[in-house]
């Protein structure tokens, strides 16, 4: 084992270097943990990302309503053995809704 710090990451900010730098072990391990759980949330909200834009290229409507975006996709809600269409779109974190009408049993 060397007695030379490990050379940080060429594309690393120099204030995080010098701030990881200054860390005691039990911060870093900390932070360790903390940026890979972070790396872990991050592909997973740009997979999330992908499948999403992927299924509303898919399935983008016809006509939709004044207050629903552009963005919006037609989803089937079943409720008490009944189905229903609802818009639904991303907004930031949320998921949104809004009522469109009952699945007709004709297909």
């Amino acid at each position: 084992m060397s007695y030379e710090p490990p050379p940080p990451p060429a594309n690393l900010p120099t204030e995080i270097v010098n701030t990881l730098n200054e860390s005691d072990p039990e911060q870093l391990r900390d932070v360790a943990t903390y940026t890979e759980a972070l790396a872990e949330h991050k592909e997973r909200e740009a997979r999330l990302e992908e499948s999403t834009d992927q299924e509303e290229a898919e399935e983008q409507p016809d006509e939709l309503p004044d207050d629903v975006p552009a963005k919006a996709t037609i989803t089937i809600k079943e409720i008490n053995n009944n189905r229903y269409y609802y818009w639904q779109w991303r907004d930031g974190e949320k998921v949104k809704s809004k009522y469109k009408g009952p699945v007709d049993s004709d297909g």
